[in-house]
């Protein structure tokens, strides 16, 4: 064999190593985390996004979802997916092991609020000050409009949110906090605000058995997050994939049935109100 044919044989045998290697990274799945605050009970719309970004990202996607908000956090600390889409609390006690890879826009704006529900035949609660020792339902330990912002509340007037109500339970998601106010389980719960109003456009049957008595302020929209491992390509690539979804009309069906108007890069002081709140009570 002629010199000029073994090295013509090596290229290609380089080359048909690269293409394989390349082949197999593409074939690595993304694995997403959901919490129950985000479409968890939607799965048609979940099988769509994923399709998307399948197609988008040229990668295998699997979304994996979980019932309370710490198992979301488990997996991403023992690295057993690369993203998720988590409250902001959450992100908040994982800073050091997470990075912010894009906030959705709730209405035009990275932001949303702490709405007080009580049913609609409460029509004298103004404020949680009015529920003392009454029946409250909160969403999840590790939700900040569901837990964090109302305990804030009640020790930022000065009660004591151990006693302050009579019974409390966790319902461990918005949505089933908002069914147990619009049944009479719970006299009040507070509750993420893109959740009740998501609700209120498809199940207003549900929803008008309640009253938002009280909103809170601004807080930073739930982000999702990227585990510190991921490659930066990786996360580039996902990046501009959620934040290219206005841009075509796919992607734009896609967020209005999301109740979303797009996804840009946030950033860390979207949450400091959070960081705030959560000194309050000793926590980092």
């Amino acid at each position: 064999m002629s010199k000029f044919v073994k090295l013509l044989f090596i290229a290609l045998w380089l080359g048909v190593t690269c293409m394989d290697a390349q082949g197999a990274r593409e074939s690595r799945t993304i694995r997403v985390a959901m919490t129950p605050a985000f479409l968890h009970d939607q799965h048609a719309l979940l099988a769509e996004w994923r399709d998307y970004l399948e197609f988008r990202l040229n990668r295998p996607v699997e979304f994996v979802q979980r019932d309370h908000y710490r198992d979301t956090m488990d997996l991403l600390q023992q690295q057993k997916v690369e993203f998720a889409w988590i409250c902001d609390y959450p992100y908040v006690v994982l800073k050091k092991d997470v990075r912010i890879l894009a906030v959705a826009l709730n209405e035009g704006k990275p932001t949303y609020r702490s709405y007080l529900i009580v049913p609609t035949r409460d029509t004298r609660t103004r404020s949680i000050s009015d529920l003392k020792d009454r029946v409250f339902a909160y969403a999840d330990p590790y939700s900040n409009t569901g837990y964090l912002s109302p305990r804030f509340e009640i020790k930022r007037s000065g009660g004591d949110p151990a006693t302050f109500f009579r019974r409390t339970f966790f319902t461990w998601s918005h949505r089933k906090a908002i069914d147990a106010v619009a049944v009479g389980l719970a006299q009040g719960a507070s509750v993420d605000s893109f959740v009740w109003d998501a609700l209120n456009k498809v199940r207003p049957d549900i929803t008008s058995k309640t009253r938002i008595a009280w909103k809170s302020d601004e807080y930073g929209f739930p982000p999702l997050v990227a585990q510190n491992h991921v490659p930066d390509a990786d996360f580039l690539l996902f990046q501009n994939v959620l934040m290219s979804m206005k841009n075509d009309a796919h992607g734009r069906l896609l967020l209005a049935r999301l109740n979303l108007t797009g996804f840009i890069a946030g950033s860390p002081q979207l949450y400091d109100s959070v960081v705030e709140m959560m000194r309050l009570f000793g926590e980092r």
